[in-house]
């Protein structure tokens, strides 16, 4: 990872675990990321980190529901995580060095919801950027986040459509940003593509509608979106730094390395690349090869849906597969951590 880095290609630590954050810092790694269903994790597997916390909280906060508690949990492990992501952020004035956090994944149908919540958690640390998702309430929301000076990084994003569209959004933001008074050039917000989860949503295709295609196929579908995506952004000068996110190989971190985009890598999975016998290379503007994308697009209409500027509008993101199985999940995932907290409160 830190060849990677010499390469100026920057890449962030995607974990609900300060410490991991930390050590990823030590080999370059210039920010972090999290959702729900990783903090979730992260108090299941770090128990003597987190319970304390959510005890320290019960105590404090006699009289708060569950998902009080639960939220008061998130904003502490954001503030660890952001400070120590200060040093990056502080040398680099400002540029690097960020921590994203997410909304409430149950607030998805809302713009207002989304953009109170939003304002609360940026305030937490100088360093904070804001996930929300890209669907066309989302869109809209991080559209006012942006125009209020909130740094925000577009989630639950899988295709080029939706990350032209939150580019759109962005830059509407910025404009009014700018008739506001505020220093638009500091808010550098990010849009996610979350590629291995673009694979994922076409093997679930491929087993229902018992698809066969060519092993190792379906593995470049995200490489594929995530590199038109690039090409698009960069001949037009589109505003938002894409960032890949959601691996499942090594090919989703070796494929995409450039100086102009971020990943975010998981702790188990950048750990596993740290010692891959691959040496890195600057590989986001290598085609994908054509019989593999003749293959995808002949087999899948979820992989042109995703890869094809006009594969989608917006009022068609929020029912497209692989959103509504992250946003399950999310949901999920803020369910299992909501319900980790309640065991703490009925006991302690």
């Amino acid at each position: 990872m830190s060849q990677m880095s010499a390469l100026g290609a920057d890449w962030w630590n995607d974990s609900g675990v300060p410490a991991e954050l930390s050590e990823a810092v030590a080999l370059g790694a210039v920010g972090g990321t999290s959702n729900p269903v990783i903090v979730s994790q992260a108090v299941k597997a770090q128990p003597a980190l987190c319970n304390p916390i959510i005890d320290r909280l019960l105590v404090e906060n006699p009289s708060d529901t569950e998902d009080d508690i639960a939220w008061k949990l998130l904003h502490t492990l954001a503030i660890d995580a952001a400070s120590r992501l200060l040093p990056v952020f502080s040398a680099t004035r400002g540029a690097k060095g960020f921590l994203s956090a997410q909304v409430n994944p149950k607030y998805y149908p809302s713009f207002d919801l989304m953009v109170a919540q939003a304002t609360q958690l940026a305030a937490l640390a100088p360093n904070i950027a804001i996930k929300a998702p890209a669907t066309e309430v989302g869109i809209a929301a991080m559209e006012e986040m942006t125009a209020r000076g909130i740094r925000v990084n577009a989630t639950v994003s899988f295709s080029v459509a939706q990350a032209i569209a939150v580019s759109a959004a962005l830059e509407r933001g910025l404009k009014r940003a700018r008739a506001a008074g505020r220093d638009a050039d500091t808010i550098r917000p990010y849009i996610t593509l979350m590629i291995g989860r673009v694979d994922d949503q076409l093997k679930r295709v491929a087993e229902k509608e018992h698809i066969t295609t060519t092993p190792g196929t379906v593995d470049w579908a995200g490489i594929a979106v995530f590199k038109n995506a690039h090409r698009i952004f960069q001949q037009r000068g589109l505003p938002g730094t894409l960032l890949a996110a959601a691996y499942r190989h090594e090919g989703h971190w070796s494929q995409i390395i450039g100086r102009e985009v971020l990943q975010t890598v998981p702790y188990v999975w950048w750990t596993k690349f740290n010692t891959a016998t691959t040496e890195p290379r600057l590989t986001i503007n290598d085609p994908v090869e054509g019989g593999i994308l003749a293959e995808l697009r002949a087999k899948f209409p979820d992989f042109v849906r995703a890869h094809d500027e006009g594969g989608m509008r917006p009022a068609d993101f929020l029912g497209y597969g692989a959103t509504q199985h992250t946003l399950s999940q999310f949901l999920g995932g803020y369910g299992d951590l909501v319900s980790s907290v309640r065991s703490r409160m009925l006991t302690v």
